[in-house]
Order: structure tokens, then sequence, then C-alpha cells
């Protein structure tokens, strides 16, 4: 293959351009891990040249040349040092990665996958759900042949425009169809799981959710507490807020309402448009089976609190809710920095911690005077969604990929201001399958082993999931962590071990 030159490139990077070499998204999010799994390799992204993605690899560094175009494949390594063994290692690991995706189906015995969303849907059973995958400038013309074609839709991919969501919904509500997302990250639906879900036994609860890691705290909580979920509906970030007005809410809301399975529903949302809100409890109140409202927002309950709001009106106990391992409290810093790759476990921090240390920056603040610029730093309190969609342009979700946070993360303890770091861990299927190996080599980093500085973290899961809750507990654990279940209680013990306590 021509390997076009590159230009000159930082120390311990190599970049170089393939012209007419293809992958699709998800093949070159695998070969890029495979390369970073590679002794030696500090980073490695390989992806298609398009304007995004180029502009996603100078934002990290890397100099892509000029004349690369979106027909041409680029694969860019830093190395750690400047030997010539990894990087010769690093490229043998590309090649033999992209030639394993290449395998057909006549070589691999599979079944070739339907080529358009229409013709998978003639070969599918009417009444199902479509899952669209896609990128989000892609998403709304698939999304709307599954309407088109009676089915509800799953909709995961993020970045998609408000407009669009705002069509397909309306669509939706026309047909008496379901459209959950965009970027609705978890759903479980006729017991199966989709997107990122926890592994959770059925049971007398049913969610609709306007957060997708708000969900999985929900799922995770009641799973420690014995209480099962049949359904859980993610409806999408935005569905409550003032422009979309809660489309998908009310039919979600009615379908867990005549499902004889469901007990109670609970409906659980990062801070929603008041107005929304109240008609959507003015609606909620119309029907027959009781809800539970889990909304986030000042003054509010926090997630923990409405799983234990759950629990009471199901008549169960409150469990105590699980930490492992114990920080000490900070020997110096000033400043709490949180790194999640939950929008909602963010919101949530920000919200408890917010009310003893006083204003926290984030680039998904609480009130717009609180946003952080694009550098995601500020001398004060800071807590970032890396999982927001300004941050998942052109790179795979957090939950699947952590380079981006792993990078802030050594930033963060390498800052002398840092006194408290406090992060999240998200599993469940179709998540990174193990976050504690790399996450826990990160938290025994000389910053943060010599100057002490407490590590929370809360694992959001349950013992069933793929990675083995328990076992990414230890994991953390024995880095130097102390890790709870509910979130709203790290947050809680971030701030009691800031120097002064968490007064503002």
């Amino acid at each position: 293959m021509t390997v076009k030159p590159t230009t000159p490139a930082p120390t311990g990077a190599h970049v170089e351009v393939r012209p007419g070499a293809y992958a699709d998204s998800v093949t070159l999010l695998q070969v890029s891990r495979s390369v970073q799994q590679v002794p030696g390799v500090a980073a490695a992204q390989v992806a298609m040249a398009t304007p995004l993605n180029v502009e996603v690899l100078t934002g990290m560094g890397f100099a892509v040349p000029a004349d690369a175009t979106p027909n041409d494949m680029v694969v860019a390594i830093r190395l750690v040092d400047e030997s010539d063994g990894p990087l010769a290692a690093a490229l043998a690991a590309v090649d033999a990665a992209l030639a394993q995706a290449s395998r057909g189906p006549a070589e691999t015995g599979a079944v070739a996958a339907p080529r358009t969303t229409g013709a998978a849907l003639r070969g599918a059973p009417p009444g199902g759900v479509a899952l669209v995958s896609v990128p989000g400038g892609s998403a709304f013309v698939e999304a709307m042949d599954a309407l088109d074609a009676g089915f509800d839709v799953m909709v995961f991919s993020d970045n998609v425009p408000l407009e669009q969501e705002i069509h397909l919904k309306r669509t939706a509500a026309e047909r008496g169809l379901l459209v959950m997302g965009p970027d609705c990250g978890t759903a479980v639906v006729g017991g199966l799981g989709l997107g990122f879900a926890n592994a959770v036994a059925p049971g007398p609860v049913g969610l609709v959710a306007a957060s997708g890691t708000g969900c999985q705290q929900l799922l995770a909580l009641l799973d420690h507490a014995g209480v099962g979920v049949s359904s859980a509906l993610g409806v999408g970030g935005r569905d409550l807020s003032e422009a979309v007005g809660g489309l998908s809410t009310r039919e979600a809301l009615r379908r867990l309402d005549q499902d004889p399975a469901v007990e109670l529903i609970v409906l659980v949302s990062k801070p929603p448009a008041e107005q929304v809100a109240d008609d959507i409890g003015e609606y909620a109140a119309t029907l027959a089976t009781p809800v539970v409202q889990a909304l986030l927002g000042p003054g509010l309950p926090d997630l923990t609190a409405a799983a234990e709001q759950v629990l009471a009106r199901l008549g169960r106990s409150v469990p105590s809710w699980p930490v492992a391992g114990t920080a000490s409290p900070a020997s110096s810093g000033r400043f709490l920095r949180g790194l999640f790759v939950g929008g909602t476990l963010c919101d949530e921090a920000m919200l408890v911690a917010g009310q003893a240390v006083g204003p926290i920056r984030s680039n998904i603040p609480l009130s717009p005077d609180l946003a952080l610029g694009p550098d995601l730093h500020h001398d004060g309190h800071t807590m970032v969604d890396f999982g927001d969609d300004a941050l998942t342009a052109g790179r795979a979700h957090p939950m699947i990929d952590p380079t981006l946070r792993l990078e802030h993360l050594a930033r963060a303890a390498a800052d002398p201001d840092t006194a408290v770091l406090l992060l999240d861990v998200v599993l469940g299927h179709g998540a990174e399958p193990d976050p504690a190996a790399l996450l826990a080599p990160a938290l025994l980093a000389p910053a943060l082993r010599e100057v002490r500085r407490p590590v929370v973290v809360s694992v959001v899961g349950t013992a069933a999931d793929p990675q083995g809750r328990d076992r990414q507990v230890a994991a953390l654990v024995e880095a130097g962590a102390e890790v709870h279940l509910s979130t709203a209680g790290a947050a809680r013990r971030a701030v009691a071990l800031l120097p002064t306590g968490g007064v503002a």
C-alpha cells in the first residue's frame, strides 16, 4: 500500500496516511484499542481522514497532512519514547487487526449482513425494535425508515440535530410508536438489555429514563436491594427539554401503565424543563400505575434517595449501600475534581457536592455562567462529563474508550491544586470489558501516590454484569480508591475528604 509522507509531528508521534484504505468506524475503534495495548504505545488512533476526525486527531497533538482526504485512512501513534521497536510492533498490530477485520463472510463462514436498514426490516418480524447506531448525521434517515416500517426505534447515535429528534418523535406519536433516544444509551425491552444495560432480574418496577446512566444507577441500586426491573425505556436526555416536550416520555409511561408486570413506574431524568416536568407530572397522575419521579434538580432528592422511595413504596427494606476501601483526607490541594463518563452522574455529583463547596464549573454546567472553557480547566472545583456530545464527536463514548478521560486524569493528578478526585465507572453490556485494567494503573501513578490525593469512585453495576462488579471494585481498592455503589454517597464522601471539610 502506498503511504503518503507525513508532516513533522511532536516527539514520539508517528502519523501516516494510507490513501484509499477504508474500514468502518467500529472496526477502526477496535483496531485503535488493539494498538493501544502494544507495549511502548502511549496513544493510538486509526480513523478515516474526515474533517471531524482530523480535528480530533489535531486536538490529540497529531499533525495530519493537509492533503489527506476523507477517502484516506490515518494511522496516528504516540510512543512512550522514540524507540523503533514499539513503532514497528504498533504498525504490525495495525496491519494484523485490519487484516482480521477485512475477512469476509466467505472466509469466516458467516452469513452476510443486510446492507441497508430497509433490507434488514423486510426480513424481521413486525412489531419489534430497530436499533440505530450510526454517525449522528445519518441517524435520521435510518430511524425514519424504521418508523415507516412500523417499528419502534432505539437511536443509540449521539450528535443528532434537535430538529430531527423532534420530527422523529412527532411522527412516532402520530403512529403510536416509540422513539428511544437519540443518545439513548440504555434500555431493557422484553427482558433484553440494549445498549449499556446492566444485568438485572425481572421484577415489579418499570423505568422511563431521560438519562442513560441515571437509569443504570437505579438499576444497580434496586438490584442490590433485591428488586428487579421488567422494562427500562430510555427516551433520550433531551426528551424533557422545552423543545421536545416529553413526547417519548408520555408514550413510554402509557406503555408501562398497560404492562401487567409493572407495579410501580419510576421516571428518572437529568434536570428537566420546569413546565415540561409539571405537564408530565399531571399526565402521570392520570395513570392507573403509580409513578415515582426521580428528577434531578436543586432541592430535589438524589437518585439514591429516589431508590429508597421506591423501596418504601414497595414495602421493601432499605439496605446499606456498600462502600469498599477507605480513603484518607487530602493532605494538600484545594479543589474537588470530578471526571465522569456518565452525564447524569456528573449532574448528580454537582448537585450534591455543590451544596457544600459552592459553584462547580463544568462542560455541562448547572447554570450557563459556570461553563468550562475548551481546555476543561479552571482554578476551582470542576466536574467534566466526557460522554457529552462535544467530546464524543469523532470518537467512541468513554464507557467504551477511556483514553480522553485517562489523559485528563493524569493532568488533574499532576495539578497541585487538586485535592480530591471523584470518578465513576459504569458497567454493563456493551461497556468497556475491563475498565479497572486501565483505570487502576492510572490511580497508582506517582502524582497520586507521592502526594496524598484521595480518589473516590462510584462503580455503577450489578454482580451479574459481564465485567464482574466485585472484581472491578477489588482492583480499584487495591489501587487505593474508596469505592461506592451510590454516586451521591461518593460525592458526599469526596467533599468530606477536602482539606476544608467541604466548607465553601
